[in-house]
């Protein structure tokens, strides 16, 4: 048996993405490209993770992303979709992976971004969102504070909202790990290990398994302490609310 693990990794600590400036030609030629934004990446085997699983354990190395995280596969393929059919800019929601994914995207097409983040994000994550081109607006205090002010301002002014996990595209963006997968393995894997934070990397792989036959798959869900919306949700039977999340698990070097 062996497991696939990690298909969730975070920004590799000191890792700085390398974008030169396009002209506008080379700009829209991308968005109208087919080409995606993320890169193929490594499945290495760990051989202490296997030692303690008492099976083989590969991580998938999407740390090596051209952002630093598998967000580059959803976000990029949502935001290459919406650019063919034409906006005056995104507005997107969170720092972190996916605001750095989502920097790092816009830029390529050549459209502004503007990413709304609440106030108890940290000053280094901001500085890197900037870093990477976007325009950073702080408002709120929690995560629903930030998200209404970036639906007000899509529609104020006329900008195209970006999600950063709730959507079919994004989904079906990060369903490219699994087909990676299948192009890596000799064999079925006997279990996929999958980190969630709002769901959309699971979905994807969801959706990937479906793709490429392996709907008997398991796959295990694992969240963190404090964050944990998806065990919460299922033990209850409907939607919750946390009394309070977890604000950031990777440490920005």
């Amino acid at each position: 048996m062996q497991t696939c693990l990690g298909a969730h990794c975070t920004h590799a600590a000191g890792q700085k993405s390398v974008w030169r400036g396009d002209t506008e030609h080379q700009a829209h030629s991308m968005a109208a490209s087919t080409q995606a934004f993320h890169v193929p990446t490594p499945l290495l085997e760990s051989l202490e993770l296997s030692k303690l699983a008492g099976t083989t354990v590969y991580l998938k190395m999407d740390n090596a992303q051209p952002s630093g995280s598998f967000k580059i596969r959803g976000i990029g393929h949502l935001c290459q979709k919406v650019a063919r059919t034409g906006c005056k800019g995104f507005v997107f929601l969170r720092g972190g992976n996916a605001g750095l994914a989502a920097a790092f995207v816009a830029k390529k097409l050549g459209v502004p971004a503007t990413i709304v983040v609440p106030g108890s994000s940290y000053d280094l994550v901001i500085h890197k969102l900037r870093d990477h081109g976007a325009t950073v607006q702080v408002f709120g205090k929690v995560w629903d504070d930030a998200n209404e002010e970036a639906h007000r301002l899509a529609e104020s002014e006329g900008l195209q909202y970006i999600p950063p996990f709730d959507h079919p595209l994004i989904w079906e963006g990060h369903a490219s790990i699994v087909k990676e997968l299948k192009a890596y393995l000799p064999t079925k894997p006997g279990a996929i290990v999958v980190a969630v934070g709002g769901g959309g990397l699971l979905c994807g792989v969801v959706e990937g398994l479906k793709e490429v036959g392996w709907e008997d798959v398991p796959i295990v869900a694992m969240e963190t302490k404090g964050a944990d919306c998806l065990n919460a949700a299922m033990k209850a039977g409907k939607l919750v609310t946390l009394p309070d999340i977890t604000r950031w698990v990777a440490v920005y070097k």
